[in-house]
């Protein structure tokens, strides 16, 4: 199954049973605001899923900013939206270049479910084209979705820290981040010792739109294909759209390190 889904695609399944949208928008400076969005006009029939209460758990002294959700509660929310594990299509869609869609397409991918797409343009794409948008509400469906974790497509703290490292790690977040000239979130800047940088907003144009599949290719063509990689960013958010990207690419293989920057630091206010 492709990556990415069109408006147009979309719109043609809107009254599909066997598929379920779910609308990701939100604002690490605003937590309500991606809900409150969402309660004025979202795509017809899509549910919410909001990025600290569905798809993190709660932070805690290890694990970073937004830990991995427990992998039950998800499926229970999930269930409930209609997803029937490894059956149902589930299209994602945000308004930030793919930022918070990612991580519900990457954690669904995770769990073993392989049938879903993340909308391409997002919601602005859908608005702007003029398509349907409602404030109502959807109701509860009967889904049956069991997760069946992926465990060796995450690594932890342990693993990034060791000192013989078999893996290229990625650091995903903008470049003035990862060189330590701007830190808008945690209480340390600078990056993981031995880390190279992608910034994950290259995925996308300006507008929001996924860069073609040659581009997504150039992108990581000076890293050995052979070599394995271990992406993360803040908090294990946009690292996801870097995974998008190589799987775009046709690069598979790629491991998140969830707890990402804000683990990191915690554990090493001594950075290089």
């Amino acid at each position: 199954m492709n990556a990415f889904i069109s408006t147009a695609d979309l719109a043609d399944h809107l009254d599909d049973p066997n598929w379920v949208v779910i609308d990701c928008r939100f604002q690490l400076a605003d937590p309500q605001w991606g809900r409150s969005q969402y309660h004025h006009s979202h795509l017809p029939g899509a549910y919410y899923a909001d990025l600290n209460q569905d798809l993190s758990a709660p932070p805690s002294q290890q694990g970073g900013r937004h830990p991995l959700p427990d992998p039950n509660g998800l499926a229970a929310k999930l269930t409930a939206m209609g997803v029937v594990w490894g059956k149902t299509t589930v299209v994602v869609y945000d308004d930030a270049r793919f930022a918070f869609g990612a991580r519900l397409w990457w954690l669904l991918r995770y769990y073993g479910h392989e049938p879903v797409m993340v909308l391409d343009g997002g919601w602005p794409a859908w608005v702007q084209e003029g398509r349907p948008v409602t404030a109502a509400m959807p109701a509860p469906r009967v889904g049956d979705f069991t997760p069946q974790l992926q465990r060796d497509w995450v690594v932890d703290m342990a693993t990034v820290q060791a000192s013989e490292r078999g893996f290229i790690l990625v650091d995903c977040r903008d470049r003035d981040r990862y060189l330590g000239h701007h830190e808008p979130i945690d209480p340390i800047a600078g990056h993981i010792p031995g880390a190279m940088n992608r910034p994950w907003r290259d995925t996308t144009t300006a507008a929001g739109y996924c860069q073609s599949p040659e581009v997504q290719r150039d992108r990581w063509a000076d890293l050995p294909a052979e070599q394995e990689l271990v992406l993360y960013c803040g908090s294990g958010v946009t690292a996801c759209v870097n995974l998008l990207s190589l799987t775009v690419a046709g690069r598979s293989g790629a491991k998140l390190y969830p707890g990402g920057w804000s683990d990191w630091c915690a554990h090493h206010p001594q950075t290089d």
